[in-house]
């Protein structure tokens, strides 16, 4: 080759990397806001970009956009990642099929549609010519940014509801379809929230807040959870106010029916790590709920009525649940069974069917499924391919039931298990269009700080060299008693074809291992949850899987918070960071929509002196130092974000850019049309893909 030549390409390398590296970032205001908590002053300079309704804000969001638009645009390979991307998700994905009233429904996506459709059939193992679209989301908007939240089926068979919500946004809309014509009825339900549809009768139970203040939607904080009755044919202006307690304004209320409308349930949460349950007998006229169980640290979860017997899922008592029944005659906890006792590893679900029940188990955050007696003794395990997750779909009565599996190389496929032989045959399998075979998920195990061990999932691409060189990504959670199960990494395959590892790291907080486990990372021990991140960090740099220079980590929403706390606490070990949707102001995440449920894992800045020094010292936001050399970060959240409101992202993208001293570019990226990412669109979502692993590997240093 010509020197010259060699010249024009290192110019054009040096011009391209140059153009990308340059960041100006808009100008922020700092204001002079200062808050005071058991006398101690804290300044809070960017608080107006709470207001998401301001023209400053709106401004300062259209200015952050340009900026990170402008640079991930000029990474060269963002555009190959975006098109792979689009390949490795282009298949046939299907759901667990399920039988209402006669009829077999199943959720599919043919491949790169924004959001599954549901296929109406006359059997479950119709092929797709014979299955019949019942409800399209995608033609709900132009977008695809209306999702489906669930459906209903009345038990008379006549009606379907089903809960949409609009832009990612919790608010929730419910209608109603006839499953005779098919059409919607006039029926429609607005300013719903953690919602189902429950029916009795001709109407359904459902939940809802008032309608906030206009222009107040997104951020206003939500109170006196109400539960409405609807009878059919009506207008919502006159629904039956059925239950509200407006002296705890901050709690969540829903009621469940069993299938035969012979009792029901109305649960109460959001005041501790548990519920109270109430039940009421609908076999006698006028009866009135009777409180079960009252020690709200603890979970009751119903899951069959049977005869009178209510079969439910509890962690009092055992921490890693057991299965119990009371009679609906005497209610009351101290009457009830013990079923299925608590075990080493963590019930997660109970299904019944034909005479017996299924059981789901997680062992070190993986699925095991077993069949039950109806009194507690176990029949047999229903094997699955590997260690993964699975989800059960059964009925009671029916001899046969139906599950899927994925894990982090084997894409989501659908079983069919006969109970009477305890046989399982392929229902569903799809057809990708790469080679998982190429790809291997080893699990082994770190040691946090205080000698706490955990599973770490790490998958790569065969013939990965232990060199400390390989990009990784490292992904974490540890919150809420939340299990992160093992899914199939089509999101990742750019990633790892470029050499890259993707490791999920199991941390306290969670509910892998039970309850105790969960509270381990909660309130004044949170830091727990940190300190096994750090310390899954360092593993694999001790074990040569990565180094510090090629070590990004992420995570949402809670997630977004740990990896925020990390990147503060340990701004020298990771080389990316990529916090989406986080809380990121511990001193006032209570303050907005539902953050008030969050309290039983953080604590608030109001509890004591000593919880808010200890939430101040970890909070990312307050923890960001002037003069610090942070990692490449690139924020991510959403303007219809109404559970974690984008003003945490706002105010830590503001405060970071200020306090960065190094070279690496601190970036936000805020998605319009868009919130917390349940129900987000394919198409936004694989765009928001490739912004966050072409900016992971061009500031890794990978260049194609």
């Amino acid at each position: 080759m010509k020197q010259s030549t060699i010249f024009a390409i290192a110019a054009a390398l040096f011009a391209s990397t140059s153009a990308v590296a340059q960041v100006s970032y808009p100008p922020a205001q700092k204001g002079t806001t200062v808050d005071e908590y058991f006398g101690e002053k804290v300044a809070d300079p960017y608080r107006w970009l709470e207001d998401d309704m301001s023209q400053q804000t709106a401004d300062w969001v259209k200015a952050e956009n340009a900026v990170t638009r402008k640079y991930l645009n000029s990474i060269p390979m963002r555009a190959n990642i975006l098109k792979r991307l689009k390949e490795t998700v282009n298949y046939e994905k299907s759901g667990i099929p399920f039988e209402k009233n006669g009829k077999w429904y199943v959720h599919r996506n043919n491949g790169l549609q924004n959001q599954y459709v549901l296929y109406q059939m006359d059997r479950p193992d119709a092929p797709a010519s014979e299955q019949r679209v019942w409800l399209d989301p995608n033609k709900l908007s132009n977008d695809g940014t209306v999702a489906l939240k669930g459906v209903y089926f009345s038990n008379n068979g006549r009606y379907m509801a089903y809960v949409i919500s609009r832009n990612g946004s919790d608010w929730e809309e419910i209608y109603v379809k006839d499953c005779q014509t098919g059409a919607d009825t006039s029926d429609h339900i607005v300013w719903a929230k953690f919602t189902g549809a429950t029916w009795l009768g001709d109407g359904f139970y459902y939940s809802a807040y008032d309608a906030p203040e206009k222009g107040r939607e997104i951020s206003a904080k939500n109170s006196v959870q109400k539960i409405y009755y609807h009878k059919m044919g009506t207008p919502q202006s006159a629904d039956e106010l059925f239950y509200m307690n407006p002296t705890q304004p901050l709690r969540f209320y829903g009621v469940s029916v069993d299938r035969d409308e012979t009792a029901m349930m109305l649960t109460e949460s959001g005041m501790d790590n548990g519920n109270n349950l109430y039940v009421r007998d609908l076999k006698k006229p006028n009866s009135q709920f009777i409180q079960m169980c009252a020690d709200t640290r603890y979970q009751y979860a119903p899951v069959q009525t049977v005869d009178g017997k209510i079969y439910i899922l509890t962690n009092a008592g055992a921490p890693k649940y057991r299965l119990m029944v009371a009679d609906i005659a005497r209610p009351g906890f101290i009457d009830w069974r013990e079923v299925v006792a608590e075990s080493e590893d963590v019930l997660q679900d109970v299904t019944f069917a034909d005479d017996r029940m299924i059981l789901k188990y997680s062992k070190d955050n993986c699925t095991q499924l077993y069949t039950y007696t109806v009194d507690g003794k176990r029949i047999g395990e229903i094997k699955l391919p590997t260690y993964g997750t699975a989800s059960i779909s059964g009925k009671r009565g029916s001899k046969e039931v139906f599950y899927d599996f994925t894990s982090y190389t084997i894409p989501n496929s659908v079983y069919r298990y006969d109970l009477a032989t305890g046989k399982s045959t392929v229902l569903f399998t799809p057809n990708i269009k790469f080679r998982t075979q190429d790809y291997v998920t080893e699990m082994q195990f770190y040691t946090s700080k205080d000698g706490t061990r955990a599973p770490l999932f790490i998958t790569y691409k065969k013939g990965l060299k232990l060199n400390g060189k390989n990009p990784l990504l490292l992904y974490g959670y540890g919150g809420f008693n939340l299990t992160l199960s093992p899914y199939f990494l089509t999101n990742y395959i750019p990633f790892m074809e470029r050499g890259g590892v993707y490791v999920h790291a199991v941390l306290r907080g969670g509910g892998e291992y039970g309850e105790d486990w969960h509270v381990a990372g909660t309130k004044m021990q949170k830091q727990n949850v940190f300190d096994d991140f750090i310390s899954a960090a360092e593993y694999l740099i001790d074990k040569k899987y990565t180094s510090s220079e090629r070590l990004a980590i992420q995570g949402g929403s809670n997630g977004g918070l740990l990896v925020g706390a990390c990147m503060t606490q340990r701004p020298d070990l990771f080389r990316v960071c990529l916090p989406a949707v986080g809380v990121m102001d511990m001193l006032r995440y209570h303050k907005f929509t539902i953050g008030w449920n969050w309290a039983p894992d953080y604590g608030t800045s109001e509890d004591s002196k000593e919880m808010f020094e200890y939430l101040k010292a970890y909070s990312p936001l307050h923890a960001l130092k002037p003069g610090t050399s942070y990692p490449a970060t690139l924020v991510t959240t959403a303007d219809h974000d109404d559970r974690v409101v984008p003003a945490h992202s706002f105010k830590f993208a503001a405060r970071l850019q200020e306090c960065q001293s190094g070279t690496a570019p601190v970036l936000i990226s805020i998605e319009t049309n868009a919130g917390h990412g349940g129900g987000k669109p394919l198409a936004k979502r694989l765009e928001e893909q490739a912004d966050l692993l072409s900016f992971t590997l061009w500031n890794m240093g990978v260049k194609k």
